[in-house]
């Protein structure tokens, strides 16, 4: 095999199908990235029988060919040479590596030896802007479950449903959900599946803040996304998710708005005498046109004010004071509309006006008399 391409392209290449690579594996070519070149492109692959990332870039092929290098080895060797052309030719297991001045040689793997990605073949798909799929996913994996307790839950649900996509992650302490306008879709039924947050994470990573679109295709036990010429497939999860329709409580009594910005800052201050050791719930007093929040620690005590619109009917009621910061901090909106109900009610947080395409629920914590 012989090939030569632009080194930035290459560095870029094995950083994206580096990310599926597995640390340690009891296959050694798992531990690679699989390098095939053929026609005028050169197709890199990384999978840890979990997800499998495929990238594809333009390079000069001389003689075409596959094997897998260690990749580890193989990417800091590229992001130390110069920026310059990278030729690579191979005489058996043996790999010459040049650019500049530069020349390493190292051992290959036979790619017989690296398992065949998954194949995904289903009648049910959908496209969706990059930038949108990117914004989904960002503003609901922080509540993705970390815990393998429920299995399920340590990824998010994607309900494609009419033209238009949910996504909602869960972890027992809050619920996140985004809902957008699909591109299009192919088949006319409602579907759903669920995706590993570790998989959507790389997703994320991958997508540009760009129009092009993502094309999402669900088989029977694996998803594929297809962003330009990199390819993601990833296991779907098996098992029942929340039915979060029941889960959400919306005849909420009380109804305040408030500046996301000025929430953030007001919960921000009252955490500083927060941390890991010294655990305390921020107490939240909703008034008429303020709230009024206040933590107390063996530090110290800490006491702030957030003007409000609406008469909050003096609910006092507490919370994880990172679980809120979250939920208000990745609220795509200016303002959010808070309902609320008792002081062991969850505390619902939605858009103020338009279409209700994000919707953040974050369960209270007890308070101490």
């Amino acid at each position: 095999m012989k090939f030569s391409c632009e080194k930035a392209l290459l560095q870029t290449a094995i950083t994206t199908a580096g990310r599926a690579v597995s640390p340690k594996s009891s296959i050694a070519a798992l531990e690679g990235i699989l390098i095939q070149a053929k026609g005028d492109a050169l197709t890199l692959t990384g999978y840890n029988l979990e997800t499998g990332i495929q990238t594809t870039l333009s390079a000069e092929v001389s003689e075409g060919g596959s094997l897998v290098l260690p990749a580890r080895l193989f990417g800091d060797i590229v992001r130390k040479f110069p920026d310059d052309v990278v030729v690579f030719h191979s005489e058996g297991n043996t790999v010459h590596l040049t650019c500049g001045l530069s020349k390493f040689h190292i051992m290959a793997t036979d790619p017989r030896e690296f398992p065949d990605l998954p194949a995904v073949d289903d009648n049910n798909g959908f496209h969706i802007p990059q930038s949108t799929l990117r914004a989904m996913i960002g503003q609901t994996i922080f509540a993705v479950a970390t815990s393998e307790s429920r299995p399920i839950h340590t990824g998010a649900l994607f309900e494609a449903e009419g033209d238009s996509l949910t996504v909602v992650a869960v972890d027992g302490y809050r619920l996140a959900l985004r809902r957008e306008k699909l591109t299009s879709r192919c088949g006319a039924n409602a579907f759903s599946f669920v995706v590993p947050g570790a998989a959507l994470a790389e997703v994320e990573r991958i997508c540009q803040d760009c129009d092009e679109t993502v094309s999402v295709t669900p088989g029977q036990r694996h998803i594929l996304f297809q962003m330009g010429q990199t390819m993601l497939i990833s296991r779907r999860l098996e098992g029942e998710f929340l039915n979060y329709r029941q889960t959400i409580p919306r005849e909420n009594p009380i109804r305040v708005e408030v500046d996301t910005k000025a929430l953030q800052a007001s919960i921000d201050r009252v955490s500083l005498i927060i941390n890991e050791k010294l655990k305390s719930p921020l107490r939240c007093r909703f008034e008429d046109g303020v709230l009024s929040i206040t933590s107390k620690t063996a530090v110290g005590e800490a006491f702030d004010q957030c003007p409000i619109q609406g008469d909050g009917r003096d609910l006092e009621i507490g919370f994880n004071n990172r679980y809120l910061m979250d939920a208000v901090k990745i609220a795509p909106a200016d303002t959010v509309r808070m309902e609320l109900s008792t002081p062991t009610s969850p505390c619902i947080l939605l858009p103020t006006e338009g279409e209700e395409n994000f919707l953040y629920m974050v369960l209270p914590v007890r308070l101490k008399a």
